[in-house]
């Protein structure tokens, strides 16, 4: 069957069309829009205006792709910038309206489960995998293996969020990123997990710029394994970046930049904690995850 699958994050939007037989998920189209659909909810506690409409535009295009190749079934989920706003749910029964697919509105912890639902088709993690998931607005960490998951959370740390309440400087005074860094060790559970695998934009990203790659390229990311050393690396370049200058950094989508040195304080921090030497980059998460649900809607 094919169905679509859409991602309605904090930072970026993403779409996945693809075939779903056996529980396997073949990828057929994947896009991907930054529109920042959760700016100064943070701060408001609302969906903005202009994130809206932005939103309108980005989905309109995918409607467009959805009809084209044919999906049976699209299943939309929403999760950190709309389930924090007291409009999300107008938001997201105006979404069901205008395009005719089904929603729905995550829990943190629902928005882990599928994640590692993603993470796993077509692959089995070895015990005490701890599957990172740094979004716009929060990150999910959940403990698993091949009995399924184990110990899941969603912590309300993200690069979008961390960025407007720490660093707010065009170029990161250390100051600033060290209360950032602060903050994200102070919510961390403790856990003791073998291996990680990671998941979402900035780790695909941090990938990207460890191949030093021109163009994006899913198929060299996906299994791309960072060094603990690499993301201490990167973060000491990265954050001693003015904004102009993160756009120009080969492998960093320039949309992107804004809000990628949080995304990055992030992932150091949790690799910290729990003694990770390196994290396994995976092109799999909560579309896929998303996918196989939306096969199940007819």
């Amino acid at each position: 069957m094919r169905v679509g699958a859409i991602d309605l994050g904090t930072n970026s939007t993403r779409l996945l069309i693809a075939d779903v037989s056996d529980g396997r998920v073949e990828e057929v189209v994947r896009r991907l829009t930054i529109t920042r659909l959760g700016e100064s909810v943070d701060q408001t506690g609302r969906l903005g205006d202009a994130a809206i409409t932005r939103q309108w535009s980005c989905l309109d295009r995918y409607r467009r792709e959805l009809t084209s190749l044919g999906a049976e079934h699209t299943l939309a989920t929403a999760t950190s910038a709309v389930r924090d706003s007291e409009n999300g749910a107008a938001f997201l029964a105006a979404l069901a309206t205008r395009y005719g697919v089904a929603t729905r509105l995550l829990t943190g912890i629902e928005e882990a489960e599928l994640t590692f639902r993603g993470v796993t088709s077509g692959r089995e993690l070895a015990d005490g995998t701890l599957i990172v998931d740094i979004g716009g607005g929060s990150t999910e960490l959940v403990l698993g293996g091949p009995r399924g998951v184990t110990f899941a959370t969603s912590l309300q740390v993200g690069c979008v969020r961390l960025t407007e309440r720490f660093l707010r400087s065009n170029q990161p005074a250390l100051d600033e990123l060290e209360a950032c860094a602060a903050y994200v060790r102070g919510l961390l559970p403790a856990l003791e997990p073998t291996t990680a695998v990671g998941v979402a934009g900035t780790i695909t990203t941090l990938a990207a710029i460890d191949l030093a790659q021109k163009t994006y390229g899913p198929a060299r990311i996906h299994g791309h394994r960072i060094s603990r050393d690499a993301v201490d690396l990167e973060l000491a370049r990265l954050g001693t970046l003015s904004l102009n200058a993160l756009r120009q950094v080969r492998g960093l989508d320039p949309a992107r930049a804004p809000v990628i040195v949080a995304g990055v304080v992030i992932l150091r921090e949790i690799m910290d904690a729990y003694g990770l030497e390196e994290i396994e980059a995976s092109e799999h998460d909560i579309l896929q995850g998303a996918a196989l649900t939306a096969a199940k809607l007819g």
